[in-house]
């Protein structure tokens, strides 16, 4: 393959000329070889963009003998669209400064890869820019990658502006730094007006007194979930959750935190329902027997400081009421006891329903003293539920009643000895309370 030496050398600024000068001669020259040793292409090029010397590299690198290339121009060499690239660079070096520019390469075929062609001018011995070099690197693999990476994030980008869930990103500090389209929708805001904010401020004092322990928690590294009912939606109250992730960088520090809000109103509102049918009776809506036993055991466990008493509660003449006027009517009269028994006492006691028509309430009491005081209340509650809803047949109740810790510590025993007092009550002629002291 022919040497590029019919051109001017590219560490000097005197021609060469090959048909008087031997080529061992100029091989010896060192600045030649190391030229040539590079392994890069190296171009020399004059102001018509004429190829005036090219190394051993830039020969392979363009796939023809040296002596196909220099004496031609690059847009003859490797066709006008490249000339356009490469132009500019071109320009800028011959007025002194050095520019780059990238192309995909055309002259290699299937095998065209990336090229990122560096262009600084030559300069004599007046400072005058008389040539200008390129030095070509391969960047293939580099670009194949970036574009990936810019693909994927651009597919991201697409996902995340049109994902239909709230997302944002805030650094340590809790200044945003992305809202997508969904978020400004939900808040009625411009991303301008919330990017480069602290989201405290941009948000507002009482939203961010809500949300903040979560942004601390997430930012010490905590991944966190905050579900709220949220009133002022255009679509009325709505549950959403919120997700605080944190962001950790490759040295394990927290950089930020990302958050992603869904609406979990209909889940939530199903779980409700469902929590409730389990704790709650379905049709007079007192707690559920199970409930009750939970709440039994619970108070128990502490009755040595805090004292309850627990009232077995049995309607007398309910069967005659439900028989007579039918069960719709014995129903009514369920549902109108047990709000009559929930108002008669605190928010803080229970009333459930045991089954049929048995109710138990649970209530703290300070002495025995109290308990038979409350006992009596719950009696004439029953009474006076009666007198309205019960029409004139003739209903009451039995009710029996236990003191913990004074009767029995157990939550079973306690059970046990209300029900006895309960039917004690009914043997004794009905419509009484009875505590079940002396009954065994």
């Amino acid at each position: 393959m022919p040497r590029c030496h019919d051109a001017l050398h590219p560490l000097q600024n005197r021609p060469v000329k090959l048909d008087d000068t031997p080529a061992s001669s100029l091989r010896a020259n060192p600045a030649e070889r190391l030229v040539d040793a590079i392994a890069l292409p190296i171009g020399r090029w004059d102001r018509d963009a004429r190829l005036l010397f090219c190394n051993a590299p830039y020969a392979q690198w363009a796939g023809r003998p040296s002596g196909e290339l220099v004496g031609r121009t690059l847009a003859e060499l490797y066709g006008d669209a490249a000339w356009a690239i490469a132009g500019p660079a071109f320009a800028a070096a011959f007025e002194g400064r050095a520019m780059g520019y990238e192309r995909r390469l055309t002259h290699q075929g299937a095998s065209a890869r990336w090229t990122r062609a560096q262009v600084f001018p030559d300069r004599n011995a007046a400072g005058e820019v008389e040539a200008v070099y390129t030095v070509a690197f391969d960047i293939h693999d580099d670009v194949v990658e970036r574009e990936a990476l810019l693909a994927a994030r651009e597919r991201l980008d697409r996902f995340t502006e049109h994902i239909p869930y709230p997302l944002t990103y805030v650094d340590r500090d809790c200044v945003v730094r992305f809202v997508n389209r969904a978020y400004t929708q939900a808040v009625g805001m411009r991303a301008d007006e919330l990017v480069g904010q602290h989201i405290g401020r941009a948000r507002g004092d009482v939203r961010w007194a809500r949300h903040q322990p979560y942004f601390e928690r997430a930012l010490a590294g905590e991944t966190v979930l905050y579900t709220r009912l949220v009133e002022e939606l255009p679509q009325g109250p709505r549950w959403l959750r919120t997700s605080y992730v944190p962001d950790f960088d490759d040295s394990g520090q927290v950089q930020g935190a990302y958050t992603v809000t869904v609406d979990v109103h209909d889940l939530t509102e199903a779980q409700q329902q469902l929590q409730r049918s389990v704790e709650r009776d379905g049709l007079t809506d007192a707690l559920s027997r199970r409930t009750m036993m939970e709440r039994l055991d619970a108070a128990t466990a502490v009755c040595a400081a805090h004292p309850v008493a627990l009232f077995f509660v049995d309607l007398d003449g309910f069967k005659l009421l439900n028989d007579a006027a039918g069960h719709a009517a014995g129903d009514a009269l369920l549902v109108a006891l047990s709000q009559a028994l929930q108002q008669a006492v605190r928010a803080e006691d229970a009333v459930g329903r045991f089954g049929g028509d048995e109710f138990l309430v649970l209530a703290s009491v300070r002495d025995a003293a109290g308990a038979h005081t409350l006992a009596a209340h719950l009696l004439q509650a029953v009474r006076d539920c009666a007198a309205r809803s019960a029409g004139t047949y003739p209903v009451s109740a039995s009710i029996g009643y236990a003191v913990a810790p004074n009767d029995a510590t157990l939550p079973l025993r306690l059970l046990q000895l209300a029900d006895s007092a309960m039917y004690a009550a009914k043997r004794a002629g009905k419509n009484r309370v009875m505590h079940c002291a002396g009954l065994d």
